[in-house]
């Protein structure tokens, strides 16, 4: 049995690290296409709602990452005898086993950068069920002293914030002039209905454009 990675070789890319949170995501979401296929992975990195920043990858460089990813355990290539596709699920747990509320906002601080304790509540309720104010800054302590790897920390407070925020560590070390996630304007969160339905939404037409590029290949159309 191989040994677990260490936590120099755990470290997540930024490109990791959005396909890591975009897999805690869809299974939440949208369980009934999860596993997710590249296409819809694929899609799913380019979302422009529940992003910070906004990507454009290809579906090569989502590729090139599932391997380092596959190989540090975070993800799996799910392939069952109803699988037409290859499809890929996460494996959080296999690295660093954590309750749902735990997941949720860590797949809110993967998806969106550094946030305060109240943002990631508001924007977490569409992954799993949120307890109070005061519980959620509690599990966010309890991930930030763990005494092996933390993977979370609170960020000093910036000049111009009323409070401070949260950071992941999956991907290191966190710069001191990182700067906010997105912009105040966008900083209220929609309710979490309205997000599931964005989701669902995007998926569905990321598979109808998926079904309408085999089609017309096997049209023979353009």
């Amino acid at each position: 049995m191989s040994s677990p990675p260490s936590p120099a070789e755990a470290m997540l890319s930024a490109i990791e690290a959005r396909i890591l949170g975009c897999l805690i995501e869809k299974e939440a979401t949208t369980p009934d296409v999860y596993p997710l296929t590249l296409n819809a992975l694929v899609n799913a990195c380019n979302q422009r709602n529940n992003r910070a920043p906004i990507m454009a990858l290809s579906a090569r460089d989502v590729e090139a990452a599932l391997e380092p990813l596959r190989l540090k355990r975070w993800v799996v290539l799910f392939s069952g005898a109803d699988a037409r596709v290859p499809k890929y699920r996460h494996s959080l747990d296999a690295v660093h086993p954590v309750e749902p509320v735990a997941q949720a906002l860590l797949a809110e601080l993967l998806l969106r950068g550094p946030q305060t304790a109240a943002e990631l509540r508001g924007r977490a309720e569409r992954l799993a069920a949120m307890p109070d104010l005061l519980e959620v800054e509690a599990v966010l302590a309890d991930l930030a002293a763990r005494p092996a790897t933390p993977l979370v920390r609170l960020l000093p407070r910036q000049a111009g914030q009323k409070e401070q925020r949260w950071t992941q560590l999956l991907t290191g070390e966190p710069t001191l002039n990182e700067g906010p996630a997105e912009p105040l304007t966008a900083v209220v969160a929609l309710p979490p209905e309205i997000d599931r339905r964005l989701d669902t939404l995007e998926t569905e037409v990321a598979q109808l454009r998926t079904a309408l590029a085999e089609l017309r290949k096997a049209l023979g159309g353009p």
